[in-house]
């Protein structure tokens, strides 16, 4: 399995912006991975944010639809997770995640956790009200 880090959490005030990224420990090329993004507050369950498949159709949670953007620089074998107009329901662990094609290119299971077999170890990101 890939091995996923995660960076750029980070502490923000309401109404900022925050830009995480996520790549494999050894660069593997993301291209043929769906990738996602997930948000664990405390005491809650992790909950799908954001995902891209293998064609490039993206999938939003409706709380953050409009505000996040997911997106992959595959020159840079990274993905990112935009975050603008950040509100403290957007404080919580974040997770990327990777899953192969033939599992998770249905939009309609993007957020889904069990379409994804490797997971970051997760950035944390606070936003002050």
């Amino acid at each position: 399995q890939m091995q996923l880090v995660e960076s750029g959490g980070g502490s923000v005030q309401t109404g900022g912006s925050l830009r995480l990224s996520c790549a494999d420990s050894r660069n593997t090329s993301l291209i043929d991975y769906c990738m996602g993004w997930f948000r664990q507050a405390s005491g809650k369950e992790r909950q799908g944010v954001a995902a891209v498949n293998t064609y490039g159709s993206t999938t939003y949670a409706d709380s953050v639809k409009g505000r996040f953007t997911i997106s992959k620089a595959n020159a840079k074998n990274t993905l990112y997770l935009q975050m603008n107009s950040l509100n403290s329901e957007d404080t919580a662990m974040y997770y990327c995640a990777a899953g192969l094609s033939n599992r998770c290119n249905s939009v309609t299971r993007s957020l889904t956790e069990y379409v994804y077999s490797s997971w970051g170890q997760g950035t944390q990101v606070t936003v002050s009200s």
